[in-house]
């Protein structure tokens, strides 16, 4: 079994049976399936609506932390994020909370947007960081920037792809411990990012919101952005030093093999392909 296989599946007959059965007269209209990743799968109720349910227990503790802190950072962001409106409790057979909120317009983010999402991205992830939050955090709880951690799993991930980054896995090997010194989001990949247009539109996904090194979500500026958007980013996020870029370029090296592996084994080319080129971007620098 893949440690992405759901343990509770939430198609639209049953999101609609849950979803009525502490908020009715929502739905009204319909439910749609929106998505479904690793984690969570999410409804469109009525067309107004993101309806989002865990599919696995490892992940409940972030949807609680998303309930705390959601709200708040909602008002932080030049970004849209999703604030939950409707909580819903467990009950009628399902065993954990779930939450719907406004619905964010958008699609994922790819490189062929990167000239127009470079600065707003480097806006907001400045803004973040720079941020403070009332909910209680965990600090780096999956350890993605000790480099002690990351470096022996990411080798092994490669292995399983059959691709190398020896000279940046080496010289990550001598860095010191990070500094958890900002708010991250966490888990910041291509994924996580809506553009609307031809706009970034929103940030979702925040259930690994943490304390960290900001390295954590600049690992972004590898895994997705070229070379070309990757200097407006930093020209408007600020000069980071040479510590921290391998640091996020481990992140992002480490992110994107993962990606391609969970696409090849669920056959979804796009992710792939998109993965892929991020995996190249991250290892080469």
């Amino acid at each position: 079994m893949h440690v992405w296989t759901a343990a509770e599946h939430v198609d639209e007959e049953r999101a609609a049976r849950l979803i009525r059965g502490q908020f009715a007269p929502l739905p009204e209209r319909s439910v749609e399936l929106l998505s479904e990743g690793w984690d969570y799968v999410v409804h469109l109720v009525d067309g107004r609506w993101a309806f989002r349910f865990p599919r696995r227990e490892v992940v409940v503790a972030g949807t609680e932390r998303e309930l705390a802190c959601l709200p708040e950072l909602a008002g932080l962001l030049p970004l849209a994020v999703p604030a939950p409106v409707f909580v819903g409790a467990p009950g009628e057979g399902y065993p954990w909370p779930f939450y719907g909120a406004e619905y964010l317009p958008g699609r994922e983010a790819s490189a062929a947007d990167a000239d127009a999402i470079a600065r707003p991205l480097a806006r907001a992830l400045r803004a973040l960081h720079s941020s403070q939050l009332d909910c209680e955090l965990p600090v780096d709880p999956l350890g993605r920037v000790d480099m002690a951690l990351r470096v022996p799993r990411t080798r092994k991930l490669l292995r399983e792809l059959d691709t190398e980054a020896d000279a940046l896995l080496t010289e990550a090997e001598t860095l010191p411990p990070a500094s958890h010194t900002a708010i991250c989001h966490g888990d910041l990949h291509f994924r996580q990012l809506l553009v609307h247009g031809e706009a970034l539109s929103g940030i979702i996904d925040w259930i690994d919101v943490c304390r960290s090194d900001p390295a954590v979500d600049l690992s972004i500026a590898w895994s997705l952005l070229p070379p070309s958007a990757r200097a407006m980013f930093f020209d408007e996020y600020g000069e980071i030093d040479r510590e921290r870029e391998i640091r996020a370029r481990v992140v992002a090296t480490f992110l994107s093999a993962s990606l391609v592996q969970w696409a090849r084994a669920e056959g979804v080319p796009g992710v792939l392909d998109e993965a892929a080129a991020g995996l190249r971007r991250a290892v080469a620098g």
